[in-house]
């Protein structure tokens, strides 16, 4: 159920040879969505300030120029490749507050309180196609009520003066459309294709550095060990016995302590 919005390639295809024209100017992709706000402040000015039948021919135009700017605005984008995120997020502020300004331009003609529900609701649509882009489903449009049918709505209002009436539909329709756009998307990120996938940020594994190597000629050789002094002098004894002279071995000397019979001995061979 896209409504009107069907229209929209064979109405580009009329507004082609414009789009070679501004792209051959080098015209901004932005200057055409300020325009496009611009023909709708005129076209909601044009609805509070002048009488219902007179009203309907400026409205239509400026209404039809709107549209016409706000294809153009992204077509010219495209084939001048001049597509930002800056520009994107431009085009979608142009869109609602143009669609903001058609609904103010009903402030003298109903309640205050149905003027601001058909606002509410005029953006509800808008706010559920880009939640959806946002989670991964493609951009859905259209609708019962949509950007083209509130603005010939408006050009109904301007025409016959049916302020009132024209707001409850726009308001009604609107809300109606949020819920089939809503419907469609919720359908769209259950299909696999259009899942959001989460991927894994792969934890980074430290990488051993290597050691620098040394030329051979610059490596420093281990410091020789301390020879141990050969022969060196006994440490002395706790006991109080006399110690004799043992046999060297092994270039360590080793002492015993003397026995009675040892003394005994070496006083016999002396006398």
């Amino acid at each position: 159920m896209n409504g009107l919005y069907a229209l929209k390639p064979w109405y580009a295809d009329r507004l082609c040879g414009l789009r070679r024209a501004l792209a051959a100017r080098q015209v901004s992709p932005d200057t055409l969505t300020a325009a496009g706000v611009v023909c709708a402040a005129g076209a909601a000015a044009a609805l509070a300030w002048l009488p219902a039948p007179l009203a309907a021919l400026p409205v239509a135009v400026l209404l039809a120029a709107r549209l016409a700017f706000a294809n153009l605005d992204g077509a010219l984008a495209r084939d001048t490749g001049r597509t930002t995120r800056r520009g994107a997020l431009l085009n979608e502020l142009g869109d609602r507050v143009a669609d903001l300004l058609v609904i103010a331009g009903f402030l003298p003609l109903a309640p205050l309180w149905l003027v601001a529900a058909a606002a509410f609701a005029a953006t509800l649509p808008s706010w559920v196609s880009l939640a959806g882009a946002a989670a991964g489903a493609p951009r859905r449009n259209g609708g019962p009520v949509g950007k083209t049918e509130r603005c010939l709505l408006a050009v109904v209002a301007a025409a016959s003066g049916w302020a009132v009436p024209v707001l409850a539909v726009v308001a009604a329709g609107s809300a109606v459309t949020a819920v089939v756009r809503g419907v469609w998307v919720w359908r769209a990120l259950g299909q696999p294709d259009t899942a959001v996938v989460i991927e894994k940020i792969p934890v980074p594994v430290p990488v051993p550095v290597a050691e620098p190597s040394v030329p051979a000629a610059t490596r420093r050789r281990p410091s020789p060990s301390p020879t141990p002094i050969l022969n060196s002098p006994p440490p002395k004894p706790d006991r109080g016995l006399p110690l004799d002279p043992g046999e060297v071995s092994g270039g360590i000397t080793h002492t015993r302590p003397q026995s009675p019979a040892d003394r005994g001995t070496r006083l016999r061979g002396t006398r």
